[in-house]
């Protein structure tokens, strides 16, 4: 059984003979508990090359004291996903932490490596340090009786169990919210100073004891130019960026969908473990993010060289077509089972719907069996891998170091026009249809997979407005907003054409009472009408929206 909370605490270096501070002197504490005193033993484990420490993520087993087991910790989603060493101004912010029992000492729990697979990429955790601690906790009251916060005074032995080794000791205090607010620590921090506490160096003890073998935090798109590396970002394209900021108006126009991948592929890594854990909606999620990805690609090819973006363009697809096959199935039933709930009772709708679990029920635990497998193999991994090196290190053309407004109106641009056509295409095949005859399944085929293109297109020209977010702003967030609600409309006609393919091969089998017969002809007509309805709303959104996507953002 694994446990999930959040861990908020800060570190404070303190010399070895220092006297422990009056803590009932902190404003707002009314009252401190006895001492409690424990020996911990905790033993972290890593990949040789320290892979989860330079994402700040902590895999340990700790016997000894009352949260004994194996603990993870990570830091924030956005954080941990995006590998981009980044902290937040007052580093540590909450960390999640999961818990486990003890177990066996070499064996992670398979609930707790569901969080850490996207991470690990196929190594296995080693152990790298032991640490050992002597520890006197003392809980903190408000004035009030709800319990603060507690103080632990550690003296801790380290050990390195990789490479040269060593031994590290010394002492530090630590300061953990349990009920209280944040403020708390400013609160404490006049009285622990007094006592000679400093806010400590090293945001874990982990990172204490590797000491020089800690990794330092990696050079990204985000990073460069930060203060932890020195100096101003610049593309290869030869733009500078200002490290550390969200882009703006005159960032270049790789910098712009720099930012908008790294939060993509900061969704992807989240969702990873959502998706392993079978958590609702994460499917959906990592999905949608694979697809916002491929869009960017597909607009700002032009600024990159196409071998690399044709290549992570073919393997998003791949990913997402994996993670179609269980999504669609969930979309499917959800969708059919509002649709047999307003069958007339009796025995053949009960017959129907037992039919219909069945078979979506079996595509689905299919699709996810399908996708857990896939989620562990080197081509996923190296997918993962080949996007964070993207982001990093975009390979650039010159075209890519050209103000964003300029080459984004233009590139955005053209998904609208894109987008247009495809709208004239559909409405020149539906006013061919039937004119043929014998032609009109044919053509009703055929107009359908038209307004699916339509669809496809007004999901790209959604995903590219959303990546000038942050240089046009409203005309950008107008221009996403109109080209979703024809994407959103047209979805549910689309996912009312499979159903009638789904619901047409279950009609079509052999000796079917007619009642079941009856009910699946009910069935398809309710298809049929919510499918003219939904083209009926998609045509009112067209023209309501048709100045926004002729404008685009300029």
């Amino acid at each position: 059984m694994t446990a999930e909370g959040l861990e908020t605490e800060k570190k404070y270096d303190v010399d070895a003979g220092a006297v422990l501070p009056d803590l009932a002197a902190i404003p707002g504490v009314g009252g401190v508990g006895e001492p409690h005193d424990a020996e911990l033993e905790a033993v972290y484990f890593d990949t040789e090359d320290l892979v989860l420490a330079s994402r700040r993520i902590t895999l340990r087993r700790r016997s000894g004291g009352a949260d004994a087991g194996w603990h993870v910790k990570l830091p924030p989603d956005a954080l941990a996903a995006a590998g981009s060493g980044s902290a937040p101004e007052e580093w540590p912010g909450p960390r999640r932490e999961i818990h486990a029992p003890l177990g066996q000492a070499d064996v992670v729990p398979e609930k707790l490596l569901a969080h850490l697979h996207a991470f690990l990429r196929g190594a296995d955790p080693v152990p790298v340090a032991r640490l050992n601690t002597r520890r006197t906790t003392h809980a903190l009251y408000g004035v009030d009786g709800v319990h603060l916060a507690d103080f632990a005074d550690d003296t801790v032995e380290a050990e390195l169990l990789q490479g040269a080794g060593g031994k590290q000791q010394w002492r530090e205090w630590e300061l953990e919210l349990v009920h209280g607010q944040p403020g708390v620590f400013k609160a404490a921090a006049a009285v622990l100073a007094g006592a000679g506490g400093r806010p400590s160096a090293h945001e874990s003890k982990l990172r204490r004891a590797l000491g020089p073998a800690a990794p330092k935090a990696p050079v990204t798109a985000e990073t460069e130019g930060t203060a932890e590396t020195e100096g101003t970002a610049t593309t290869e394209g030869g733009a500078k960026q200002p490290g550390g900021r969200k882009p703006g108006k005159k960032w270049p126009a790789s910098a712009v969908v720099s930012a908008y991948l790294a939060g993509q592929i900061s969704e992807i890594l989240a969702n990873d473990a959502r998706v392993r854990l079978e958590e609702p909606d994460a499917v959906h999620a990592m999905r949608s993010a694979t697809r916002r990805v491929r869009s960017a690609l597909a607009v700002y090819r032009k600024l990159y060289g196409l071998g690399a973006v044709g290549r992570l363009r073919d393997e998003l697809k791949w990913l997402g077509r994996i993670l179609g096959t269980p999504r669609d199935a969930e979309v499917m039933q959800n969708r059919l089972r509002a649709h047999t709930g307003k069958l007339p009772p009796g025995e053949a709708a009960d017959d129907v719907r037992r039919r219909i679990e069945r078979e979506l029920g079996a595509r689905l635990d299919a699709g996810y069996r399908k996708a857990q497998e896939v989620l562990l193999t080197d081509r996923y991994f190296r997918l993962l891998g080949d996007l964070e090196d993207f982001r990093d290190h975009p390979p650039v053309r010159p075209a890519a170091s050209a103000p964003a407004r300029k080459a984004a109106r233009k590139l955005v641009g053209r998904s609208a026009k894109r987008l247009r056509r495809a709208h004239k295409s559909a409405l020149r095949v539906k006013d061919g249809a039937g004119e043929k005859p014998g032609m009109e399944l044919k053509d009703a085929t055929a107009h359908e997979t038209a307004l699916h293109q339509v669809r496809k297109d007004a999901k790209r020209l959604r995903h590219a407005a959303e990546t000038v977010d942050p240089v046009f702003g409203k005309r950008a967030t107008r221009l996403a907003k109109a080209a979703h609600k024809q994407q959103k409309i047209l979805g549910d006609h689309h996912d009312s054409v499979m159903a009638r393919i789904f619901l047409g091969k279950l009609a079509g089998g052999p000796d079917l009472p007619e009642p079941v017969d009856a009910a699946y002809g009910s069935l398809l007509k309710r298809e049929q009408k919510s499918a003219a309805k939904a083209e009926a709303k998609y045509r009112k959104a067209h023209r309501k929206s048709r100045k926004a996507i002729r404008r685009g953002v300029g």
